[in-house]
Parts: C-alpha cells; structure tokens; sequence
C-alpha cells in the first residue's frame, strides 16, 4: 500500500538480545553472546541503534530483521538509583517482538528467560503458558537453557564449548574495554569487540557454523 514502509530483510542468523545494561549482569550478558555466537547465530542489541528521534523505529526494525530474539526479564527488582523506577526497556522490547511474531510479518521465533521459576506467572501474567527458561542467575544454568531452546539449530555446541568462549570472552573484556576507552562493557564499541572475540573464539572451539534448519 502507499506509504507503508518496506519490511526489513531478515537475517536468518540475527538474534536479537535484550537483557538490562547493568553491573550485576556482566556474567549473563557476556554468557548470552558466547552462548548465542556458539549456535552460529549474530547477537544484535539495542546497544548498535543510536539516540534521536527515530530511535524507537530503528529499535523495531532491527527487531525485525532478527530471525530470533532472546528476552530476559530476570531484573524486575526496583532500581534503587534516584529517581525509583522499576525496569521497562525489556518487557517493552520483548512486546514489540510478540506483536512482530504474531503479526504475521516474517518467520521470527521469541524466547523468554528468568532467574526464578514461576515469577514471570505474577511479573507479566499475559504470557502465562509460554515456555519460559529458568538460568538461576547462572552462567552454566543459561548454557543448558540455550541448548534446550535452540534444539532445531543445526549446530548444536556442549555446554563445555559454550563455557570455553564465555571465559575466553571474560578473559578478553578489560583489554576489550581499555581499547575502546569504555568504563563500562555496555556500549557499541565494545559490543562489537565481545561479538568479533565471541565468533574468533567459537572457530577455534566448535568450527565454522553449519547452514541454519
């Protein structure tokens, strides 16, 4: 129709990540991009989209032109930080990829992650009898979800080679974040590094990804 804008193309190994950009979650949030690289997919967060008024579109689109998108909606504590707020980026993030996915608009798989089981019952009743994957706040505890929810992936890594890259990407991070002049691992740049080390890693540990089922 006239003034609709075309559909972005849609990357069949994009994965978008949407997770809280926040010191206790360095340990999950480098554990998502190793585990993510590991199934031969490309991490994509909203860390790559830049500020301005179209910052909301440019959020969507990229969600569109995922084939997958990973939520964790572990953090709903209150932060403590003035002004007291609770935390909405990622249910808000984690609504656009449902609306995408039930729209009818492309072939795009969602998956949700907690640290509790049963709390996403009370946190965000709407979702209640969707698959939801339990980490416990733990590195390993994420591996072995990762490999339940991405069963029908061709490459299939260990839980071993998945912890070899999340340590050689923890290994990696000071000098990753001294390079790029960051004080905190969540940015662009550094995002960017910890993708690059995370796919370098993973053809050292597991080999070049096999074409996607």
């Amino acid at each position: 129709m006239a003034g609709q804008k075309p559909k972005p193309a849609v990357d069949p190994r994009s994965a978008f990540l949407n997770v809280p950009y926040d010191s206790h979650f360095v340990d999950l949030y480098l554990a998502y991009i190793a585990g993510i690289t590991a199934f031969g997919l490309i991490p994509r967060t909203t860390l790559e989209v830049p500020g301005g008024l179209r910052r909301l579109e440019r959020i969507q689109r990229l969600i569109q032109g995922c084939r997958y998108s990973f939520h964790d909606l572990s953090r709903v504590e209150i932060d403590a930080r003035h002004p007291v707020t609770p935390r909405f980026n990622m249910p808000f993030e984690l609504g656009l990829a449902v609306m995408w996915a039930d729209s009818g608009g492309a072939n795009h798989t969602w998956f949700l992650f907690e640290s509790r089981a049963r709390r996403l019952e009370k946190s965000l009743s709407d979702l209640q009898g969707s698959d939801v994957y339990c980490h416990g706040g733990k590195p390993t505890k994420l591996f072995g979800e990762l490999c339940n929810a991405m069963v029908r992936v061709r490459r299939q890594p260990t839980v071993q080679q998945i912890d070899a890259v999340y340590r050689a990407l923890r290994k990696r991070l000071p000098d990753i974040m001294k390079g790029a002049g960051a004080k905190t691992p969540f940015g662009a740049r550094v995002f960017a590094d910890l993708r690059l080390a995370a796919d370098v890693s993973c053809g050292h540990s597991i080999g070049s990804p096999l074409p996607l089922a």
